[in-house]
């Protein structure tokens, strides 16, 4: 199974996900001159070597109309988080919170004391700010992407508009983000889904996020580290604080991990065939960098959900309905199991697993189709073959079958369906039917 492993001890930003990914590619430079072929409007990356602490990796440039992101902030007033509140009610006289994402200083990884002053006044006709719509429109319309990698670049936007919009109270379709800060997220945001639609893996996993700690000087004021957006993304996630003294997980940083992640945790297991390091521009005592691993691994792991309750005044035939119900809503597995209950009546254990994405979902489906007043949740991590459908040409037509791979196992099982349905029509046993297709597979 081919996975993918980010190292996130260093946090996790934009232009350094992208680097490491590129040192993963053959030839990185031809994937940088295909970034800049992709007509987003203003945006040219380039790529350079950078060495941190005497490892040498890769750093990301994003430039917007041939100014970097930071020596933009350097001249303007810094909202960290990242948006423009928009007023019908009065004129743009006052304070000017200059929006963008907050992933504007992700190459630096460094303080931001840089807090200049000013009046919004001649300036505010020079600055354009965007909100969701304009964003869609610029990548939908602008960005010659695969369907599959446009729909990353929105969903992975949308997390952080739902973040900003969440910690100012403020409705996404009202949350507007700079111009040059927005082009600079969406270039970040494009190429790390541009370069893993390339690699496709099977699998990422992702390490738990180090978020540095400290303060942050923003428009509002003084913030901690994370910063608010930071750490609404993050929930969900496992992420931990160091002594560094810096921001080392930004939004988009964390956005696009939220949206790729299979899995956070340890590296799993695995043969490794490629390693990026993706430099951040600024220096610690540990090494700027986030690292990503690409390699063979054979187990598959993930978390699920049980969803289970106990009904005792339900007959057969509803509890058969509902559990058509719940497979109908996502289940992975649905079963029963009879158990004693109070009064001395006989009753129906029912366990629903479910993907954990699933549960609200499963939660409501539960309540609906059974008599059930209470549900019991529990979480475990699953272990599970490498499955795969295939279809197999033998004397009786097409049939499926469901293969299983991994931990040194491999199974293989035909379809029941189509098996059951050949033995009716030949007038066999389900095994002779099978012993005939395997045979005939031998040959």
């Amino acid at each position: 199974m081919k996975t993918l492993y980010f190292d996130c001890g260093m946090g996790a930003a934009g232009d350094m996900l992208s680097a490491a990914l590129l040192e993963l590619m053959p030839e990185p430079q031809k994937i940088v001159d295909e970034l800049n072929g992709l007509d987003i409007p203003g945006v040219h990356y380039s790529i350079e070597k950078s060495v941190k602490c005497g490892i040498t990796g890769s750093h990301v440039t994003v430039t917007v109309d041939g100014v970097e992101e930071d020596e933009f902030m350097h001249d303007h007033h810094h909202d960290h988080e990242g948006y423009h509140e928009h007023h019908d009610d009065h004129d743009h006289d006052h304070h000017h919170h200059d929006a963008h994402d907050n992933d504007h200083h992700h190459d630096d990884h460094g303080d931001h004391a840089h807090h200049h002053d000013h009046e919004h006044g001649d300036h505010a006709h020079h600055h354009h700010h965007s909100g969701m719509a304009d964003i869609e429109h610029i990548v939908k319309d602008h960005m010659k992407l695969p369907d599959k990698v446009r729909d990353d670049v929105l969903g992975v936007y949308e997390l952080i508009a739902q973040a900003e919009s969440h910690v100012h109270s403020v409705p996404v379709n009202e949350i507007h983000f700079h111009e040059v800060g927005t082009m600079d997220a969406i270039a970040d945001i494009t190429a790390v889904c541009l370069l893993l639609h390339k690699i496709s893996p099977d699998r990422i996993v992702v390490s738990p996020v180090n978020t540095g700690s400290g303060q942050v000087r923003c428009a509002h004021g003084i913030l901690p580290v994370p910063a608010p957006a930071t750490a609404f993304i993050l929930q969900g996630i496992p992420a931990y604080s160091s002594e560094i003294k810096s921001e080392l997980c930004t939004p988009t940083g964390a956005a696009l991990l939220k949206h790729f992640a299979d899995s956070f945790g340890t590296m799993p297991v695995m043969q490794i065939e490629k390693i990026g390091y993706g430099m951040g521009k600024k220096d610690f005592e540990a090494a700027n960098c986030v690292r990503i691993m690409l390699g063979d691994s054979e187990d598959k792991t993930d978390t699920i959900t049980e969803l289970s309750c106990n009904v005792d005044d339900m007959t057969s035939e509803a509890v058969g309905f509902a559990m058509d119900r719940f497979f109908d809503a996502g289940a992975l597995e649905v079963y029963t199991v009879p158990v004693g209950m109070k009064k001395n009546r006989p009753g129906i254990l029912i366990k629903v697993l479910c993907k954990n994405d699933d549960r609200e979902k499963m939660v409501r489906t539960i309540f609906k189709y059974t008599t059930t007043i209470g549900i019991r949740e529990n979480a475990f991590n699953r272990y599970v073959l490498e499955r795969k459908n295939e279809e197999l040409d033998t004397p009786y037509g097409i049939v499926r079958c469901k293969t299983s791979s991994g931990y040194d196992v491999n199974r293989e099982k035909l379809e029941y369906d189509d098996i059951c349905r050949i033995a009716k029509e030949q007038g066999k046993s389900l095994w002779e039917i099978t012993d005939s297709i395997r045979g005939s597979l031998r040959k």
